[in-house]
């Protein structure tokens, strides 16, 4: 068995932090000396239930202490973990526990209790089994299913740590992404490995985050172009004191230009930056061309990067070892093809989208996110959300949901809407289709998915 050098780092991080908090749970502090009686706790859990390195373990729960130091606990013996959320259907759960053939199930509530299910699991897929052998501790990852079913990504779990050797800069986060994808996890590990204080919550409503951000004087918050949408509109901010927030990370989906243009213009002492990652590779160190472009450049030392076809392709030491479920996403020489279309500026690139969303009218490329900026700078809408819808002549044409700030004349508003649109946007990008919602946009990730819209 590897030495686990990602452990020894944290275990020094508490030992030197006991007296600070580490994380705030349903308006509770916890220090480190806190994680650290329940690291110790969940090891006894550990030997008394025969969970060992190599065990596939799911781990059902949220950024809590006791979630958090079951996580910490598994990676110390070298374990394989899989995070799923408590709001996933029992359904998703049994097919999870099929696709990962794991050993072990804890359940952890949002009141603290948790329960253990043992499992007789089939013969583990190769990439379990190499991961065995290496004797590094594991973490698989399901995609979101925003553009299909979701993919297991399987990661020796040492090569992502690797980026938390890291020294104390004891910084104030809200865990604003989810528990069970890499942002949220990013994020968590970032924070803790640095001796500074999670946020978490269950509530991302913006009136809630404005007001974390003010009780405990929050630093930094990761997030979506969604979320900064519905920030934006609620004015949920007006009337907080967010003079703490020094910095806003947006990523997980494209941002349109108009909503990063409101909100520059709304909170002009925070510096936003764009943040780029995959679960199959982690996230990466980013710099943006200027405070309102959405062209950023990926570190050359965190990840090699080139575009073939006008996709994205990178080259990584994090990379994921493959897919449980999927065929391999590598070329022959090792680039992982993101399927993200991007136009290139010099060293910077911007991303328009999922080669899957692209609408094809005709011959002629539409990307959903130029044609929802452009929505969005109508007056009266709140959100919006764009998609393809098949026609039998000229392969797609382009469709949009309007959810409107206030009531309003249907009719007139779709006839001014596409009005609009055409005096912006070429012919054949113009919605042919335009439906009036009242229905949220955004799922639980605080991001848009275009399937079965």
């Amino acid at each position: 068995m590897q030495k686990n050098n990602y452990f020894s780092h944290l275990e020094k991080v508490i030992n030197t932090n006991l007296d600070r908090t580490a994380l705030i749970y349903q308006d509770k502090s916890y220090l480190y000396s806190d994680i650290k009686k329940l690291v110790l706790m969940w090891e006894d859990y550990f030997k008394i239930n025969q969970i060992k390195s190599s065990d596939t373990v799911i781990v059902i729960g949220d950024f809590d202490p006791y979630a958090v130091s079951c996580f910490f606990s598994l990676i110390k013996i070298n374990a394989i973990i899989v995070p799923l959320l408590r709001s996933h259907t029992n359904e998703y759960i049994e097919q999870v526990k099929k696709t990962t053939n794991a050993d072990f199930v804890i359940k952890i509530t949002a009141s603290l209790q948790y329960e253990l299910e043992k499992i007789v699991s089939e013969p583990k897929h190769l990439l379990i089994e190499n991961l065995k052998k290496a004797g590094t501790p594991g973490l698989i990852l399901f995609s979101s299913g925003s553009t299909g079913n979701p993919k297991a990504a399987v990661h020796d779990f040492s090569k992502l740590l690797s980026r938390f050797l890291i020294e104390p800069h004891h910084h104030c986060m809200i865990n604003f992404l989810m528990f069970d994808h890499w942002g949220g996890l990013n994020t968590l590990f970032h924070i803790i490995s640095g001796a500074g204080t999670v946020i978490s919550t269950e509530n991302r409503s913006p009136e809630n985050i404005c007001h974390l951000i003010e009780k405990y004087s929050v630093e930094t918050l990761p997030t979506s172009p969604s979320f900064l949408n519905l920030l934006l509109l609620s004015k949920s901010y007006e009337g907080k004191n967010l003079n703490s927030l020094k910095l806003i990370t947006y990523g997980s989906e494209p941002m349109p230009q108009s909503t990063l243009a409101r909100a520059l213009a709304v909170f002009p002492q925070i510096k936003f930056k764009q943040t780029y990652g995959l679960i199959e590779l982690g996230v990466f160190k980013t710099k943006s061309k200027s405070a309102d472009s959405l062209f950023l450049k990926i570190d050359p030392n965190d990840c090699q990067s080139r575009v073939v076809e006008g996709k994205l392709e990178l080259k990584t030491e994090t990379a994921m070892l493959g897919y449980l479920n999927a065929a391999s996403p590598f070329t022959n020489d090792g680039w992982f093809k993101t399927e993200d279309v991007v136009i290139v500026d010099g060293d910077y690139i911007k991303i328009l989208g999922r080669d899957s969303e692209v609408i094809n009218v005709g011959g002629e490329k539409v990307f959903p996110i130029e044609v929802e900026n452009t929505i969005l700078q109508f007056p009266n809408i709140e959100d919006v959300i764009v998609y393809k819808e098949p026609h039998p002549l000229i392969g797609n044409i382009v469709c949009a949901k309007v959810k409107p700030t206030n009531a309003t004349d249907e009719k007139e508003l779709i006839i001014n809407l596409k009005k609009h649109c055409s005096l912006y946007l070429a012919r054949f990008k113009v919605p042919t289709k335009i439906k009036i919602s009242t229905e949220n946009f955004s799922n639980i990730r605080q991001k848009k998915s275009r399937i079965n819209v």
